[in-house]
């Protein structure tokens, strides 16, 4: 692969980025290995990934880890998954810290285990006042519903005869607070977006790569930010 690193402009790097976290189950079958050992070992790559993000200067990237259409999953799997999520806090606070990491958590409470809430707030709260970059971790999540539910939040609040703005709107998302979305990538050759962030990558650039993300490293990551800057953004403008 090119050493894209190098041919990257360090005064146009995104500020947000959000990344579709794809293929862990296919990388587990085309190792012949269980499935949860491809969330394994797809958790593995997230330390990379955000402090090669750091280094280049990116504000925030988004990773999505679990939606809320994801629930038709198997039982056995999905339990595995709360064990990898609250395993991975545990083994990393120490080292979020020190990186100045901040952690922040995008998704729906209502499901999730009394303990697994607990190890979010715990972590959220621990890192809260980290600058360096912020690392939101969009689980039980899904865009649909993020917006449904900043409408029917909105209503609530609304004064009499007030009416909807987007920016009163981004007031009420789970976003609420980061900066807008510059740079959208999918891993594992799949071109949609599933319910991810739907309203807030609106004029987002796409990048779709084809490599499951337990093998994605920072070169994929250069390269995708070599090609944004290499994109007009036009914003609709014309």
């Amino acid at each position: 692969m090119k050493d894209y690193k190098t041919l990257i402009d360090s005064q146009r790097v995104p500020e947000h980025i959000a990344i579709i976290m794809d293929g862990n189950r296919r990388w587990a079958e085309k190792h012949s290995l269980p499935t949860l050992d491809g969330h394994s070992k797809g958790s593995d790559v997230i330390d990379k990934v955000t402090e090669c993000a750091y280094s280049l200067g990116v504000k925030v990237l988004s990773l999505y880890a679990f939606s809320t259409e994801n629930w038709t999953r198997p039982k056995g799997e999905i339990r595995g998954l709360w064990n990898i999520l609250k395993l991975y806090v545990e083994l990393k606070k120490e080292d979020l810290m020190k990186k100045g990491v901040r952690i922040k958590f995008c998704g729906l409470y209502d499901k999730l285990p009394k303990s697994l809430i607990r190890t979010i707030n715990d972590i959220t709260e621990l890192t809260k006042n980290n600058k360096n970059i912020t690392l939101n971790m969009c689980f039980n999540y899904g865009g649909r519903q993020d917006i449904i539910n900043a409408v029917n939040k909105w209503i609530v609040s609304r004064s009499v005869n007030e009416r909807l703005s987007e920016k009163k709107m981004e007031k009420y998302l789970l976003t609420a607070g980061l900066p807008e979305i510059d740079l959208m990538i999918r891993t594992s050759g799949e071109y949609r977006v599933s319910n991810f962030l739907i309203w807030q990558i609106a004029y987002s650039e796409m990048i779709f790569l084809d490599v499951l993300w337990p093998d994605f490293k920072p070169a994929h990551l250069y390269r995708a930010i070599y090609e944004f800057q290499n994109r007009e953004r036009r914003f609709g403008g014309w």
